[in-house]
C-alpha cells in the first residue's frame, strides 16, 4: 500500500471550499438516464432522482454527481437539448433542498453551462475536455471545479482491445496535458481533481495497474478521483452481476483510499461511507 504522505489542501469549486488529505470525500452517482449500467433506469424520473440525492446526502455524500447521458461501454451520446432535459430542473431542486456540493457529469459544453448556471459547482467530464474544447472556458468563466478523466477512444468504442504500453505513464501524461489545457484557459490548478477512468478503455490488469498506483497522479492536480463502484472488472474477479458486486466494490474502494485515492465516486453511499469510516482512521491518523 501507498506510504505517500497524505497532506491536507483545498479543492475550490465555485463558492465551495472542499477539504482533501484529512479525510476521503465521497461523490454519490446520480444516473438520469433511462439505459445507465448501474440500476437499468431506477433515478430515471424526476422524483425518484430527487428522493435518491437527498438520500445520498442523509447517507454522507460530499458530492453529488448527476448525469444525463449514459457512458457504459458500447452507449451513443444522446442531444444536448435532452440531455439538459433530464438534469436541470433536478439540479435547480437539489439546489433548493440543500447545500450539498453538486457535480454535472457531461462533456459538453453547454450542458456545463446551464448546469453551472442552475447552481452545479463542478464539471465532471469523461473526455478532459478533448471532446468539446469550449468546456475549459465555460470552467474558467464559472470558476467552477472540474474533474479530468482520462478515456480511450470514446464510450461506444473504448472496450474494443485497449493497448498501452506502460498504462500508467501513458495516462499520467494525458492528464498533464489536460490539465495544462485547463490551467491555460484560467481554471486554478486547486480546482482540478483527476481520473484514471477506471473502465474507459481499460482492460482487468490496467484497472488494478492504476488502483495500484493512484498516488502518482496526485501531483498533477489538487488531488485525485476513482470510480470503481460496480464496474464489470469486479465482475471478472467475483463472477458476481451488476447487481451484486457491492463486497466487491467495498474493497476496491478501500483499497484505492490506501494507495492514494482522494474522493471516491460511488452508487452505495451507505455502505462505503461506513466502510471509509474504519479505513480513514487507519489512513489518516
Amino acid at each position: 500500500m501507498s506510504n505517500t504522505v497524505r497532506s491536507t489542501r483545498i479543492f475550490k469549486a465555485r463558492n465551495l471550499e472542499l477539504t482533501i488529505g484529512s479525510r476521503t470525500l465521497i461523490m454519490g452517482i446520480l444516473n438520469v438516464t433511462p439505459d445507465s449500467f448501474s440500476n437499468g433506469g431506477e433515478t430515471f424520473g424526476q422524483d425518484a432522482a430527487l428522493r435518491k440525492a437527498l438520500e445520498m446526502i442523509e447517507n454522507g455524500a460530499d458530492i453529488i454527481d448527476i448525469g444525463g447521458e449514459s457512458t457504459r461501454p458500447g452507449s451513443l451520446p444522446v442531444l444536448a437539448d435532452e440531455e439538459m432535459r433530464r438534469v436541470i430542473p433536478l439540479i435547480e431542486e437539489i439546489s433548493k433542498q440543500s447545500n450539498v456540493c453538486i457535480s454535472i457529469d457531461t462533456n459538453k459544453s453547454e450542458v456545463a453551462r446551464e448546469a453551472l448556471n442552475s447552481g452545479a459547482h463542478i464539471i465532471n467530464d469523461i473526455s478532459a475536455g478533448s471532446f468539446d474544447k469550449q468546456i475549459t472556458g465555460v470552467a474558467a468563466d464559472h470558476s467552477a471545479g472540474v474533474i479530468l478523466m482520462h478515456i480511450k477512444g470514446t464510450p461506444r468504442n473504448m472496450q474494443q482491445n485497449p493497448l498501452y504500453d506502460d498504462v500508467v505513464g501513458e495516462i499520467k501524461e494525458y492528464l498533464k496535458n489536460a490539465v495544462k489545457r485547463f490551467e491555460d484557459a484560467g481554471v486554478s490548478r486547486e480546482s482540478i481533481l483527476v481520473d484514471p477512468g477506471i473502465g474507459f478503455g481499460k482492460n482487468l490488469e490496467h484497472n488494478l495497474e492504476l488502483i495500484r498506483n493512484i498516488a502518482e497522479f496526485r501531483e498533477i492536480a489538487a488531488g485525485t478521483l476513482i470510480g470503481t463502484s460496480r464496474k464489470s472488472f469486479i465482475g471478472l474477479l467475483t463472477g458476481r452481476d451488476v447487481k451484486n458486486r457491492l463486497a466487491g466494490t467495498l474493497a476496491s474502494v478501500v483499497c484505492s483510499v490506501m494507495y492514494g485515492a482522494d474522493v471516491v465516486r460511488v452508487h452505495d453511499v451507505k455502505a462505503v461511507a461506513d466502510a471509509l469510516k474504519v479505513v480513514d482512521e487507519l489512513v489518516y491518523s
